[in-house]
């Protein structure tokens, strides 16, 4: 396997010198700067060749201990003193961090383990589980080390539930079989499953097609198809050998006159799964294994039901020459679902009469007498029925892709544009003190509280998860990942925080939402103003915004981007500064030093590049009000404070600006309330846009996004290879049917 870091908190070589005591010492900024950075410089030195061997030549120099910085050498104003003496030189992190994770409260450092290509997850699992039982033997005191998500277990019980399908399944089929077929032909049925499930996974195997959510499904759905050509030949060899032929004869008329109809029958089956295949779109990629699996079983129970069918029929069906005897056990279950119990009794009596002379056959051969006598009426009915389920499946709710039913619940944090380290941190902390208080609540009750919750501060989880939706880094953000017990924990750790965000945390915009099982989309219903215009596509995304708020069915409406950023202007007089000979790069230094940290070199330990940082002390950095007093060094020695050569100004700015094809963008977006779907919601939001689309100005539009831009998408490939299927299936069918008429029969009866 392969294993990332998250919450890393870098180390720094930190140089804390004031800027009041580098000016009292005459010291310049770009001076001090060029002498650290010139004696740790990596440079080639040569080498010395003689007529026998080669001599590499080493200048020393570089810092190899904190010791060697401190020694440093400078001069100012004729005066020789070391870097320790005005600065203070330690190790330490750094401050304020970019990113960093905490578990249930408490900072940590994440291990990502990903497994190689070819690799097995489950024995991962088992491997890494063992493995973190030697560890936890040996950890100091203070630290433990616990499993945050795990994807072995998720895929082994999407296995096992694979499996459940499938027992549930044969259990379906064998039922069935027996009590319609008999207990030797259902058996034939029956073991044709696990012939064709074993020729599937190896073809599987072999075109790489692994086992996961989507084939795993697609196997499922397959269940129910492969079982149709074994029962169809099986049950032609069984009629014909109940009306007196050989066990020879009746097998090989079951594969000569339906092997071809069942072939045209299995391709015209995975010829309709042919525009998922071609769907040239994130939704193809993710459900083309569905066509895959699908056709690979789909195939191998052909040749199942045409080569091992009538093999097995041949050992194992009953001599039907002589009167079929019902057993025990299949007149006790006739018994218990009502059936009359006189088989036995009427067997011989009615042994050698026509197969089809019994009395459900007769029931529907009057049954298809009355529907051709009456056929006008039929066809009425037929179109009414079809048109009534057009009518009934508009009000069907629609997504191409559900969310996923995985435990995991994604709690976004999205403070301001300019919101620091410290604020974002500040607010994580208490909805962690929230999330501990409702898992209290909870951890006793039926649906059995949290498992525990991972936050990302300053950027989002790493993808543990194909399809999640990974977030930008920003200081300003923070993201939780929280792991409950039960499907109703997370619903209902989902309501109450939509409901504390609506009441609470003022200060930031939140999301609460599921995993989603196709491409990711974020926010399920998004509206979309696009323009040149900041001021006006701002406004028109407000009202909608209002517009979204009055809707029962959404909650958490926010806009993509809005608050402006501040920022202070430093306006340098540069004819003042080129008199002092001070550049822009030396008092964008000095302040990047002054206020934050200045890089200007690299500490090597080792294997390790460690930065080397000047920075002012932590009271010079907490008081913006000093920055106009703030000294700067010029060539002669003399320092000026900032405010003499330079203006500083205080503005506002946008602090980003999101743009889609190349023209400013605001999404209007919202997460659902209740179990409305997100096309059926945006639908009732774009009736009430009208009159905004209506007055727009010029160069502004509206757009829907979200899932329902999403399935449209998907639904657009997959319409692409439409065609394809309709082409496929008629030739097909003209090649097996040659008939025009027969084929426009077919075609009549799929409506």
């Amino acid at each position: 396997a392969k294993v990332d870091f998250f919450g890393e908190r870098k180390q720094r070589i930190i140089i804390e010198i004031s800027n009041a005591k580098l000016s009292t010492l005459g010291i310049n900024t770009a001076t001090l700067i060029n002498i650290l950075q010139l004696q740790n410089a990596v440079v080639k030195s040569g080498t010395f060749e003689s007529p026998q061997e080669r001599i590499r030549i080493e200048v020393s120099g570089r810092y190899n201990t904190l010791e060697d910085l401190r020694e440093i050498q400078l001069r100012a104003n004729k005066q020789d003193f070391k870097l320790g003496d005005v600065a203070r030189v330690y190790r330490g992190y750094e401050d304020p961090p970019k990113d960093t994770v905490r578990y249930n409260g408490v900072e940590t450092l994440l291990l990502g383990v990903s497994m190689r290509e070819g690799g097995d997850v489950i024995a991962l699992g088992h491997a890494l589980d063992n493995k973190l039982i030697r560890v936890n033997q040996n950890l100091p005191v203070g630290l433990s080390f616990n499993t945050v998500t795990s994807q072995p277990k998720i895929v082994a019980h999407s296995v096992n539930d694979f499996v459940k399908s499938l027992i549930e399944a044969l259990v379906i089929v064998l039922g069935v079989s027996l009590l319609s077929l008999g207990w030797r032909t259902g058996i034939v049925v029956a073991i044709s499953i696990p012939i064709v499930l074993a020729g599937s996974f190896l073809v599987m195997h072999y075109f790489n097609i692994g086992l996961h959510k989507i084939s795993l499904g697609a196997l499922i759905l397959a269940l129910g198809l492969l079982v149709d050509d074994a029962i169809i030949a099986v049950e032609m060899m069984s009629s014909k050998m109940e009306q007196g032929w050989d066990r020879v004869k009746a097998a090989s008329f079951a594969y000569s006159s339906t092997a071809m109809p069942m072939l045209t029958g299995t391709l015209v089956t995975v010829a309709g799964f042919l525009p998922i295949a071609t769907a040239a779109s994130s939704t193809g990629e993710y459900t083309r294994s569905i066509f895959q699996v699908s056709a690979i079983a789909l195939i191998i129970s052909w040749f199942a039901a045409v080569i091992f069918v009538p093999y097995l029929g041949y050992h194992l069906l009953p001599d039907y020459s002589k009167a079929p005897q019902t057993s025990k056990l299949m007149q006790w279950l006739k018994a218990k679902l009502g059936f009359k119990n006189n088989d036995n009794a009427t067997a011989n009596k009615n042994h050698h009469h026509d197969i089809y002379n019994t009395k459900f056959y007769e029931t529907f051969h009057r049954i298809v007498t009355m529907c051709v006598c009456y056929r006008k009426t039929v066809i009425l009915i037929t179109l009414m029925l079809f048109a009534l389920s057009i009518l009934g499946f508009s009000k069907v709710q629609q997504q191409f892709f559900p969310d996923s039913t995985r435990l995991e619940l994604m709690v976004d944090l999205r403070l301001t544009e300019g919101a620091s380290y410290q604020a974002t941190d500040e607010q994580v902390k208490k909805l962690e003190k929230w999330l501990h208080s409702w898992n209290k609540k909870h951890a006793y009750m039926e649906d059995g509280g949290l498992d525990n919750f991972v936050v990302y501060i300053g950027s989002g989880s790493p993808r543990y998860y194909l399809p999640l939706d990974i977030q930008l880094a920003h200081r300003g953000f923070a993201q939780f990942v929280v792991l409950s017990k039960t499907l109703a924990a997370r619903e209902a750790l989902r309501s109450d925080l939509i409901t504390l965000f609506e009441t609470d945390f003022p200060s930031l915009r939140a999301s609460v939402t599921r995993l989603e099982n196709g491409p990711p989309v974020g926010f399920p219903v998004q509206f979309r103003v696009n323009g040149h215009d900041l001021a006006k596509i701002r406004a028109i995304s407000h009202q909608i915004a209002d517009i979204m708020r009055a809707n029962p069915h959404l909650a958490n409406v926010q806009l993509g981007w809005e608050e402006s950023s501040k920022v202070l202007k430093i306006s340098i007089d540069q004819s003042k500064a080129r008199l002092l000979g001070i550049s822009s790069v030396d008092i964008a230094n000095m302040l990047n030093g002054a206020l934050s940290e200045l890089t200007v070199s690299e500490f090597r330990e080792g294997n390790e590049l460690i930065d080397l940082v000047v920075r002012g002390p932590g009271i010079e950095r907490a008081q913006l009000s000093r920055l106009a007093n703030l000294m700067i060094n010029t060539q002669s020695g003399v320092s000026v404070p900032l405010s003499q050569i330079a203006t500083i100004t205080s503005e506002f700015e946008e602090g980003v600006i999101w743009r889609r094809n190349r023209v400013p963008s605001i999404s209007v977006k919202a997460h659902l309330r209740g179990s409305m779907q997100a096309p059926v919601i945006s639908a009732q939001i774009e009736e009430k846009l009208g009159q905004i689309q209506a007055s727009l100005p010029l160069g502004i539009t509206i757009e829907t996004g979200g899932a329902i831009e999403e399935s449209a998408k998907g639904g657009a490939s997959v319409a692409k290879g439409f065609p394809l299927f309709l082409v496929a299936v008629l030739t097909l069918l003209i090649v097996q049917l040659q008939s025009f008429s027969r084929v426009f029969l077919v075609m009549v009866t799929a409506p």
